[in-house]
């Protein structure tokens, strides 16, 4: 197998038949077979956390916070166990626990790191304005759902399964396009979003995360990055995550130009974040290019000489 394929998580059997090739183990085929499977375990689930009442208006909060993470968690996870073990038969490496409290915490710190420099950025600027401290704010429901919930199961769909598969298929190019792209397109929906705040965030997270996936090959420290993301931005420095309304340790203000402050949206709508996300981008770019990792389509590459 030549280098590229032995960087790849999965690389179709040399003796697999022809209709193997096209219904089981192509990019389309196995990305249909988690989506199906991640919405019938959805459905599933949420069925049964209906009849328990946890996702009631009157439910408890945090049984409510509970259902709202199993719910984005449980249901990408079930389908990509599904998927890696029972279609591509292999070990789940991207997702290893041994692997979990040091791939997941350098990707805490990066994004803890990141949200930190974008905000103090936004102060100099005039931009972020701390109004009071709330010690009594309830952080819990947030760092459950917006943090924990969006990383995992955001990042399991996002690069897991669309930029991973993507790329054993039309390489790491158009990988990065289309699960940028996507994961802009995916935040249409919320509130205060534009076209603008959907493309800051196809560039500046979507880009990011996916070099820094294709870097590393770890999915943890890509959930680490986006938990602590979220988490800083709404849970400590109070500013709205993705259009959101944060409840924080820090009441907080921003003002100033849209394009400057991100507006009601959030930072992530701002230039700011997309200037310094955008250099992290930059550097794992070069890294890529200066190992020569860059996946080239998949009818450019040499096909295996061994079975994966």
């Amino acid at each position: 197998m030549d280098a590229i394929g032995t960087q790849l998580a999965f690389v179709t059997p040399a003796n697999a038949t022809r209709w193997q090739r096209r219904l089981v183990f192509s990019p389309v085929a196995r990305i249909v077979s988690f989506v199906v499977t991640m919405i019938a375990a959805g459905f599933l689930l949420g069925s049964l956390l209906h009849l328990l009442g946890w996702t009631a208006k009157d439910a408890d909060p945090a049984l409510r916070a509970l259902a709202m993470l199993l719910e984005q968690v449980l249901p990408a996870l079930i389908a990509y166990l599904a998927l890696v073990r029972g279609v591509e038969r292999r070990p789940v490496a991207e997702l290893s626990l041994r692997r979990l409290p040091a791939q997941g915490g350098l990707g805490l710190l990066i994004g803890i790191a990141l949200m930190s420099i974008t905000v103090a950025a936004l102060w100099l600027l005039g931009s972020y304005h701390v109004l009071r401290t709330d010690p009594a704010a309830d952080w819990v429901p947030a760092v459950l759902v917006v943090g924990l919930g969006a990383g995992l199961g955001e990042e399991i769909l996002s690069r897991g399964v669309l930029f991973r598969i993507v790329e054993e298929g039309l390489g790491t190019w158009w990988a990065l396009a289309i699960s940028a792209l996507f994961f802009g397109a995916a935040h249409l929906g919320n509130p205060g979003a534009t076209a603008w705040s959907s493309a800051a965030i196809a560039i500046e997270a979507g880009i990011l995360l996916g070099l820094l996936y294709h870097v590393t090959r770890s999915l943890w420290i890509c959930v680490g990055m986006h938990l602590a993301w979220n988490v800083m931005q709404g849970t400590v420095f109070g500013i709205a995550v993705s259009g959101l309304p944060a409840h924080g340790f820090l009441v907080a203000s921003l003002t100033g130009p849209t394009w400057l402050s991100g507006g009601g949206f959030g930072a992530e709508a701002s230039v700011v974040a997309l200037l310094v996300c955008s250099s992290l981008s930059a550097l794992l770019l070069a890294i890529a290019l200066r190992r020569g990792s860059i996946v080239p389509p998949s009818w450019k590459r040499r096909p295996p000489t061994t079975p994966a």
